[in-house]
């Protein structure tokens, strides 16, 4: 009975000891946390614990986890080997939204345990990160959990860097701009390996490929692969920086960044190469044509509807190219979709304003299709002569007689009347107008214009009409018109130039056939005296021109 009093006493003095005693401190291995620890809500414990993992710090940022399970003479060294790896785990493969923890000591919702940040998948199953709330020296803080440390190094080893294991620890403390010393040295590395190899890779592939196209008879194949020096290059280099910055294991937003740029760079240069296979095509087409089509006439219609399709596909290229650029970052599509959502007015102006533009494709697109006009024609536009130079979506190039170019809308071209001297037929009639005498042997002006046409002509006219017609006569004269026709319109202006510079010299010759201006004069018979033996006087007779 004595016995067991004693044993009941000496229970009560061992309850009473440890009440006396302080409570036990968290992460006793660690020593005391530095004043700028804060654990107070789960928001200080995220924030804290990022900063200074990120400083490099992993010796503070063990103090913002549950160490009590690792032994205490061990806590120093595993606990900052385990905030390292926490926080490649947490930058790799859960970035933290810090406005979405609690900011209140008692958590949210008021007086719970634990605060979940996310899960990260680990071999079929998701492992929760979560902070929680414990008992330090009497006091409530807030500390990564014991069953999330405890799941540091499975998560590491899934999607840790390999490299951590065998270099010093120089290559993981003091990062710069979020990236460790190694991290920077694999992004050198990779950048001037992905340009070296992207520069080998195309050349191989260029000379296999030239290779493969010096087998064929067509010249367009070869001219294919060499329009693919560049974007070759652009695009391998883009997926070796993809591939090679991915087992860097860079922080979520520096790799989101260089998921980017290769994006960009890829659509960049399926751009480019897609442009470049349009000139290419486009030149071996034309090239083609020229040398089979003898109708010079479809020749023309066939190279404008390249020009304007080209155009057209080019157009769509940079459209589409700039859509896929914009389209990956989310701020410009959730800005853009808003506006068009939302903005029922804005969308009216801009719909009213693209109206013209939109209009002016339009008419480009149909006048490729028309074909009122075509890449060499001679039209007379603006009561200006010249030939069609260029056609583009928006506007034709005119290169006029005098080596001017005018730049004209494409609407006008449907819009207003126009001259083509090579619509249908290049065959042309053009007339040379005289004024002459009406003495002038008709039949003598047209054996003259006979002779011009076949001796100093003969290179010009086409033998289809040359004849002189009397087309007006006035009061003093007769106005002759010279017929002329001329198999192509470059040759018009030439023969009409000539016929009448000879016709002029012919006229010279007979200086009676030229026009003159007559006078007459009318002899008025002399008065009789009257009976009063006076002279009446004459009266007075102008003369009549």
């Amino acid at each position: 009975m004595m016995h067991r009093d004693s044993r009941g006493l000496r229970a009560l003095v061992l309850v009473c000891v440890l009440w006396s005693l302080p409570a036990a401190a968290l992460n006793n291995g660690l020593g005391q946390p530095p004043p700028e620890v804060d654990r107070q809500t789960p928001h200080a414990t995220v924030q804290g614990f990022l900063a200074a993992a990120h400083r490099g710090n992993y010796a503070l940022a063990a103090h913002y986890l549950d160490l009590d399970f690792i032994p205490r003479a061990e806590q120093p060294v595993r606990g900052a080997q385990l905030a390292r790896r926490l926080k490649f785990v947490l930058d790799r493969k859960l970035p933290v939204d810090l406005s979405s923890l609690s900011k209140a000591p008692e958590g949210e919702p008021p007086n719970s345990r634990t605060q979940q940040l996310g899960t990260i998948p680990l071999e079929g199953a998701n492992v929760s990160i979560r902070v929680q709330r414990v008992t330090s020296e009497g006091a409530l803080v807030w500390v990564f959990s014991e069953s999330t440390v405890r799941q540091v190094d499975p998560l590491f080893a899934e999607y840790g860097p390999r490299v951590a294991e065998f270099l010093p620890p120089v290559f993981f403390s003091n990062p710069v701009l979020g990236l460790e010393l190694w991290q920077w040295l694999g992004l050198l590395v990779t950048l001037l390996g992905a340009l070296v190899l992207a520069v080998v890779v195309e050349r191989l592939m260029l000379a296999f490929a030239l290779r493969l196209a010096h087998w064929t008879r067509f010249t367009w194949d070869d001219d294919l692969v060499a329009a693919g020096k560049g974007p070759l290059k652009l695009v391998v280099f883009a997926a070796l920086l993809a591939a090679g910055t991915s087992f860097l294991r860079l922080p979520q937003p520096v790799q989101t960044f260089f998921n980017r740029v290769g994006y960009s760079l890829g659509v960049t240069s399926l751009a480019w190469f897609i442009l470049r296979f349009l000139r290419v095509s486009a030149a071996f087409v034309q090239k083609r044509v020229s040398v089979e089509m003898k109708d010079a006439s479809r020749a023309r219609s066939v190279s404008t509807q390249l020009v304007v399709l080209r155009s057209i596909f080019e157009v769509a290229t940079y459209v589409i190219a700039a859509a896929l650029l914009l389209i990956q970052f989310e701020v410009v599509r959730s800005v853009g979709v808003s506006l068009l959502a939302s903005a029922g007015i804005a969308g009216l102006v801009l719909g009213l304003a693209a109206q013209k533009s939109i209009s002016t494709l339009l008419a480009g697109i149909q006048l490729s299709i028309t074909q009122p006009i075509r890449i060499g024609d001679q039209v007379v536009v603006e009561n200006e002569f010249g030939t069609v130079e260029e056609i583009t979506l928006t506007y034709v190039v005119l290169r006029v007689w005098d080596q001017r170019r005018m730049v004209i809308p494409i609407t006008q071209f449907l819009d207003k009347p126009f001259q083509n001297w090579s619509k249908g037929s290049s065959e042309m009639l053009g007339a040379v107008t005289l004024q002459v005498d009406y003495f002038t042997d008709i039949n003598a002006l047209r054996a003259e214009l006979t002779r011009i046409l076949e001796t100093d002509g003969r290179q010009m006219w086409d033998g289809r009409v040359g004849n002189v017609v009397v087309l007006e006569v006035e009061d003093r004269t007769l106005t002759v018109r010279a017929l002329v026709s001329v198999a192509n319109s470059d040759l018009l202006f030439d023969l009409r130039a000539l016929v009448r510079e000879r016709l002029v010299e012919f006229l010279r010759g007979n200086p009676q056939w030229l026009p003159i201006t007559r006078t007459e004069a009318r002899q008025v018979p002399s008065p009789q005296p009257s009976a009063e033996g006076k002279t009446p006087p004459a009266p007075s007779t102008p003369p009549r021109a």
